[in-house]
């Protein structure tokens, strides 16, 4: 509509321009032009002439616009209609999700109280719960500063992994059982197949790893770090020096060497990466109470593949003497096998040709004793073999 609107008035501009332009040669010719028709006259005419085509442009420009602008305003009446529509079903649709969100809100309301309530119980209980835990840890910490009671904190951290594995005491192990012979008492002394033995210690140097936990500044970490590490090859040295190997002929040829904590065994090897080595140099084996199921199933097959081995060559030797004893048998009965062929042979001579021999000699008798009348006096003795 805005762009009819500066055509038209563009139209009224150039009608404008024109006339003036026909006003100004008007002028000029009266100047310049001879004797002829009155030029005012003239002027006027032109003028009026050129108001009357700038009235009727404009009028018809007026009617024009008047219709573009009925047809504009029926346009946007409908538009307007057709928006109105739509923004009545958006403003429906709007009313039921917030009436959605109203309930939502509603029920969040209603629920809020107990959640509330529930929130509070459970941080009350959480509350309790972490006292109890620094309770339970404060005792921990004091249980553990004596070595006696670490020592019977180790035992039963073995018991519980022995269980866990199915263990049963008197069955599968034992414990504090002294050597054969030897200084030492170990703490656990497991019974493998075929009446071997292993023995494992579960004291285990502590004071400077909680040490080492609670100090504050690099420098004392460090110090004590070093000393535990010291602790450890010490208990390693004096394990080593019990020789609890040496007081049964039946113990595998190893010890066991229980560290009762996961972060203990993982410190070990990641601040003394060849104390292992050192302490399996020793034949002294560390581990935690994840791997010492999994030590003692090893040791198991390893004691199990030994015995079997030496098994084997014990066989393997039985083997080889019931050879010879066969050969020896074998030779008797070749040797018996010939005499019975001998006594065979001799036994079919003797009821075979020795036998009719006999019988021949037999009847050319018989034959006599017809011949001289001897049938009705004693007959003497025959002799018959049968085969």
């Amino acid at each position: 509509m805005i762009s009819i609107l500066l055509v038209a008035l563009l139209i009224v501009i150039a009608i404008g321009a024109a006339a003036g332009t026909a006003a100004v040669v008007v002028q000029r010719g009266r100047v310049q032009a001879p004797a002829g028709p009155d030029p005012e006259d003239l002027a006027d005419r032109i003028a009026r002439t050129a108001a009357q085509q700038q009235q009727a442009a404009l009028g018809h420009l007026i009617e024009t616009n008047r219709a573009l602008m009925d047809a504009e305003r029926t346009r946007a009446g409908e538009s307007f209609a057709h928006e109105r529509s739509q923004m009545a079903q958006q403003f429906t649709t709007m009313q039921q999700q917030l009436g959605k969100v109203t309930d939502l809100v509603r029920d969040f309301e209603t629920g809020r109280g107990a959640k509330i309530d529930q929130l509070s119980g459970a941080l009350a209980q959480q509350r309790a719960g972490i006292a109890e835990l620094a309770q339970t840890a404060q005792g921990l910490r004091e249980a553990l500063a004596s070595s006696k009671t670490r020592g019977q904190w180790g035992e039963r951290m073995a018991e519980d992994v022995l269980r866990l594995a199915g263990f049963v005491e008197g069955v599968q192990y034992r414990k504090q059982k002294s050597v054969d012979s030897g200084p030492g008492i170990p703490d656990f002394t497991f019974l493998l197949p075929q009446d071997a033995i292993l023995y494992m210690d579960v004291k285990f140097p502590l004071d400077n790893y909680l040490r080492f936990v609670n100090s504050e500044s690099d420098l004392e970490q460090v110090r004590y770090r070093d000393d535990f590490l010291k602790d450890v090859r010490a208990k390693v040295k004096e394990l080593a020096s019990r020789r609890y190997t040496d007081g049964s002929p039946s113990s595998v040829d190893c010890v066991l060497l229980f560290i009762p904590n996961e972060a203990l065994y993982a410190f070990v090897q990641e601040h003394a990466t060849t104390l292992l080595d050192e302490a399996l140099r020793e034949r002294i084996i560390m581990c935690s109470p994840m791997t010492l199921f999994a030590v003692l199933a090893v040791v198991r097959q390893s004691v199990e593949n030994f015995r079997m081995e030496r098994t084997a060559s014990e066989i393997l030797e039985v083997l080889g003497d019931f050879t010879k004893q066969w050969d020896a048998f074998a030779d008797k009965m070749d040797a018996l096998g010939r005499g019975l062929n001998t006594v065979t042979k001799a036994y079919d001579e003797l009821s075979g040709v020795r036998n009719r021999q006999l019988v021949r000699q037999l009847d050319r008798i018989d034959d006599l004793r017809r011949t001289h009348d001897l049938t009705d006096h004693d007959e003497p003795t025959v002799l018959t073999l049968n085969a």
